[in-house]
């Protein structure tokens, strides 16, 4: 079956030039045989797309391909145009070295060296809640290169120097046929530099450079949460030949805390009171990041209740706002007791016999849920 060249590239019928050439150079990209090595479809699908455009994107083919279909571009059925398919046409006015450019990363064309970003580095590093809260400095180590002593960075044994490339002879590309194209590549012996070298340094092995550690402060912020990281804008990876370096990203683990769990800005821990102080009310010390602080415990106070001591959280990474610390009540049964604490204990559960559900809520309501279940 023809193929409906508008559905090829993905357009409308009333699509502009600009949108039609846009279509098409996507397409080519994706398509093209030497980003998909012997896929026989992925080639196939090229030649559709490149039929398609050398149809729609001259005036003449596509007025006739509108009005007539196949009929009005096929030369076959005495159709077509000056050109027609032998090679598909090539394109008329679509520079194809901006798509190749883009795929193979351009040349050394006349002897240039290409140059490459660095890439960027990731760096894991762990501090305390502490230190979350409060922000801090850390020094670390990455990994770098510099400037080989030996070669001075031309990557050339002493008293030796490099030669024009006997491939490219210095240009730094080379061509290559591919299918009915004639296509432009990096070349593969001098890697796009234009010069080659037959007797590389000892040291760095011909590269030019060695590899090395360098130490970077980093400044991490108050408030920082775990698995958050900051960005080092050029202190990855050095590019080459002159191009920008890679960041690095510094990974931020938080320690679990052994008394505190944070919960955004917020801070939670158990707070552990005595009968006594449970019943009776009283004060007692509470630890938070900064210090200690006293809290007043409500008489007839039950394991589970919520207390808040404002400010005492997190403060905010992007914003003057400030957590809370929530002491969560436990109301702890003393062990290995002595006689005398014993005695008084029974003394008190003597006298306590027959207290009021006022006295008692939880318990009454429980023996009430009980009576009710197997009554």
């Amino acid at each position: 079956m023809n193929q409906d060249f508008y559905e090829t590239l993905g357009v409308s019928r009333s699509a502009s030039d600009e949108e039609i050439k846009k279509a098409y150079r996507k397409l080519a990209m994706k398509y093209h045989p030497d980003r998909n090595p012997g896929d026989q479809a992925a080639e196939e699908k090229f030649k559709e797309v490149q039929k398609a455009y050398d149809i729609l994107s001259d005036a003449q083919k596509r007025s006739a391909y509108d009005q007539f279909g196949h009929a009005g571009v096929d030369p076959n059925m005495g159709g077509g145009f000056g050109g027609g398919f032998g090679g598909f046409g090539g394109a008329q006015g679509f520079d194809f070295g901006d798509i190749f450019s883009q795929m193979f990363g351009g040349g050394g064309a006349g002897g240039r060296q290409q140059s490459y970003q660095g890439a960027d580095l990731q760096y894991a590093v762990e501090i305390t809640l502490e230190e979350a809260a409060a922000g801090i400095k850390k020094r670390i180590q990455i990994p770098t290169y510099e400037e080989c002593d030996v070669c001075h960075g031309s990557g050339a044994k002493p008293g030796t120097s490099a030669t024009t490339c006997s491939t490219c002879h210095g240009s730094g590309t080379i061509h290559v046929r591919q299918a009915i194209f004639q296509l432009q590549q990096t070349c593969p012996t001098c890697h796009g530099t234009g010069k080659e070298i037959k007797d590389p340094c000892m040291k760095c092995r011909g590269e030019g450079r060695i590899k090395t550690t360098k130490t970077v402060e980093v400044n991490i912020p108050a408030g920082i949460d775990d698995g958050q990281r900051i960005r080092l804008s050029g202190e990855g990876e050095p590019g080459k030949n002159g191009a920008p370096s890679g960041d690095l990203y510094v990974i931020v683990h938080v320690k679990a805390h052994k008394t505190f769990e944070r919960n955004g800005l917020d801070l939670h821990c158990e707070l552990p009171i005595s009968i006594t102080t449970a019943a009776l009310g009283g004060e007692v010390e509470v630890p938070t990041l900064d210090g200690k602080v006293k809290l007043s415990i409500p008489k007839e106070t039950q394991t589970g209740r919520r207390m808040r001591i404002k400010g005492k959280g997190i403060k905010s990474l992007r914003s003057s706002a400030q957590g809370d610390l929530y002491c969560h009540v436990v109301v702890e049964t003393p062990v290995n007791l002595t006689d005398r604490q014993k005695e008084l204990l029974e003394e008190f559960e003597k006298i306590s016999t027959g207290l009021s559900r006022s006295q008692t809520p939880r318990q009454k309501s429980f023996k009430d849920k009980l009576r009710d279940l197997f009554e």
